[in-house]
């Protein structure tokens, strides 16, 4: 199963893309999206969509995991990512991809088993699961990864209940 991850914002968007195979993930590609600063939101917004586009298209994942948003103090970023999150999330409908939605603290529970998990510790469990030489950096490319396998793992739990 290709899994594409996504950490979605408006300067950076985290994209991850694993390939889940019997008990192994491997990394197809990762990386972020970045939109220029002062530029306005709806420029920024279509370059988004079309940046998730082209991996969609490049890639062909079979299933899609997106961050959910939660609220921060700051109302105006909140509402932007917001805006981003909803482009991303028409392009993962428009090409018919099934979507799952999962909120931080259950990625952190997924992954570490503790869902108050900081960043490092986050980091550094993507980095062995995925058998990566280096932490993924940045912290968007890193969060993306870290969602791509909390469907995996949750994907992968569900088969094995399925099971018995």
């Amino acid at each position: 199963m290709r899994i594409l991850g996504i950490d979605p914002g408006t300067a950076r968007v985290g994209y991850g893309i694993i390939d889940l195979d019997a008990d192994n993930y491997n990394v197809v590609d990762c990386g972020c999206i970045t939109t220029k600063a002062n530029t306005p939101l709806e420029h920024r917004l279509s370059e988004i969509a079309d940046d998730i586009e082209s991996l969609i298209l490049a890639h062909s994942p079979d299933v899609a995991a997106v961050e959910e948003l939660f609220f921060s103090k700051n109302t105006k970023t909140a509402l932007s990512v917001a805006h981003a999150r909803g482009v991303i999330l028409e392009k993962i409908q428009r090409h018919n991809i099934p979507l799952y939605s999962y909120n931080p603290m259950v990625i952190k529970k997924a992954l570490c088993s503790d869902g108050k998990a900081k960043k490092p510790q986050m980091q550094r469990i993507t980095q062995l699961l995925l058998r990566l030489a280096e932490l993924p950096t940045p912290d968007d490319t890193a969060d993306a990864l870290a969602i791509a396998l909390c469907h995996g793992n949750t994907h992968r739990n569900k088969s094995l209940y399925m099971q018995t």
